[in-house]
């Protein structure tokens, strides 16, 4: 089995590294793509208004200096010779569960793999405080990442589809094992607006977070997390809200197929 790696927080990750010791305890053919600088938050964006320029650094190990979606690309177009069986992103540090997927580069990675027609899967590993820098652990990850992969390795995946898997902030023996759930809702309130002021007296902002209201009762990835399971949820690209199609039908005049 060929597994392609990558992620949204680059190539020299400490999650890149966590990842690759994970797959290693399923294959030994690894291949790595991965933008060459963090790209949190660059959600499924490409690369149009410059080159992106490809690194190799080993055989099978690449760094693009672009997005995540421009890492899985290139990986394919260019980097590796036949197209892996299986795309892994991640393991991204923080969570990427709720709302945030449409934000989140790793979970567009999964989804560009997914409209290639490769199975694809999204890791991140959650932590419960804001500024840990290096000290966020992925324990939870490394000693529970293969026991979550293994059941999906033979798994068929439907169409434009993909797995999101959320990795709880407690350590690996305080998991309580695995639950499949639907995606949650929570809202930041937008965020907050950090204002500051550079060397030279112009302002500069940048964008924090508050914290969230989940959604009501206990049925998502937000809460599962937070009692300390791993989430894996299935994802699809289709975003059409179905029961409003015959609503727009109508006031456009148009007759339901």
């Amino acid at each position: 089995m060929r597994i392609l790696l990558t992620n949204d927080d680059g190539i020299h990750a400490r999650g890149l590294k966590v990842l690759e010791a994970i797959a290693r305890q399923l294959t030994d053919d690894i291949w790595i793509c991965a933008p060459s600088e963090e790209q949190s938050g660059a959600g499924h964006s490409l690369t149009l208004t410059r080159p992106v320029r490809l690194r190799r650094h080993d055989d099978r190990r690449f760094s693009v200096t672009g997005t995540p979606t421009d890492s899985v690309t290139m990986a394919l177009k260019k980097a590796m010779p036949e197209p892996p069986d299986l795309i892994l992103s991640g393991v991204n540090r923080g969570a990427n569960q709720g709302d945030d997927v449409t934000y989140s580069g790793t979970v567009s990675a999964a989804m560009e793999g997914a409209l290639a027609g490769v199975r694809s899967i999204a890791l991140s590993q959650i932590y419960d405080r804001e500024g840990a820098g290096e000290n966020v652990s992925f324990d939870a990850a490394e000693q529970w990442g293969a026991k979550v992969l293994r059941p999906l390795l033979e798994m068929p995946f439907a169409p434009r589809t993909l797995v999101n898997v959320n990795f709880p902030a407690v350590a690996a023996d305080a998991v309580k094992g695995v639950r499949v759930v639907r995606q949650g809702f929570h809202d930041y309130g937008r965020g907050t607006v950090v204002e500051g002021m550079d060397p030279r007296g112009y302002p500069y902002f940048w964008f924090g977070l508050e914290p969230a209201e989940h959604t009501p009762g206990h049925e998502t990835d937000l809460e599962i997390t937070q009692d300390g399971y791993i989430a894996v949820t299935p994802l699809q690209l289709d975003l059409t809200h179905y029961p409003s199609l015959e609503l727009l039908a109508e006031r456009f005049g148009q007759a339901q197929v």
